[in-house]
């Protein structure tokens, strides 16, 4: 589920939807939960799906921890990367906005946490742009990406939450427990892929 101060535009052809703020977003704000209506596609299920089926998951979808695909059933599925996020995945499968956001701001993430098998061309003009996502980011930058991370939590206890009831119980014992003591923060390493393969082939990109 996407924040509730969100809409969705249309940017260019090149690029096609995005996500923006309609309202000012904090840093330490939950921008994206994995709620229990998102859709979760095993391995088993994209298997069985044809081609055009799995091309059209492989587009809307992250995989997470244990391997499965998730598909938002909101429009949380168009957010963007950008290599100068303003939002990143967080270890508890949660998002967070590691800076302020500002009304009209495009919202965006980091795709090198999701697992991905297949490198991915970026449309990204940021100072810095990696112009490329590779299946071996997660293990090069999620140190950076938890120091991000670490430097919004204290705000995650400060600011609106509009989406904390819809994280599980598990996931709110665990953020109640990190507002007492900083230091059993679970690193963004979490989120990576336990499994040696995955059971999915390689993606052609578009």
């Amino acid at each position: 589920m996407i924040h509730p101060q969100t809409e969705l535009r249309f940017i260019s052809p090149a690029v096609g939807y995005g996500v923006f703020a309609t309202a000012f977003i904090p840093k330490g704000t939950i921008t994206y939960v994995k709620d229990s209506l998102e859709i979760v596609v095993t391995p088993g299920d994209y298997g069985a799906h044809n081609q055009a089926m799995q091309d059209v998951i492989e587009k809307y979808s992250y995989v997470d921890e244990v391997g499965n695909r998730i598909v938002s059933w909101d429009f949380a599925k168009y957010v963007n990367h950008c290599c100068n996020c303003n939002t990143i995945s967080t270890g508890y499968g949660f998002e967070i906005a590691i800076r302020d956001i500002q009304p009209g701001e495009q919202i965006t993430d980091e795709y090198g946490i999701f697992n991905l098998e297949y490198s991915m061309e970026l449309v990204c003009d940021q100072p810095g742009c990696r112009k490329v996502i590779q299946p071996r980011d997660f293990d090069n930058y999620y140190t950076d990406w938890d120091a991000k991370i670490r430097a919004a939590l204290p705000q995650l206890f400060v600011v609106d939450q509009p989406l904390l009831s819809f994280l599980d119980e598990s996931t709110q014992e665990a953020v109640e427990k990190l507002g007492t003591d900083l230091q059993q923060y679970r690193s963004v390493y979490a989120l990576r892929l336990k499994q040696q393969a995955m059971a999915y082939p390689p993606a052609k990109p578009a």
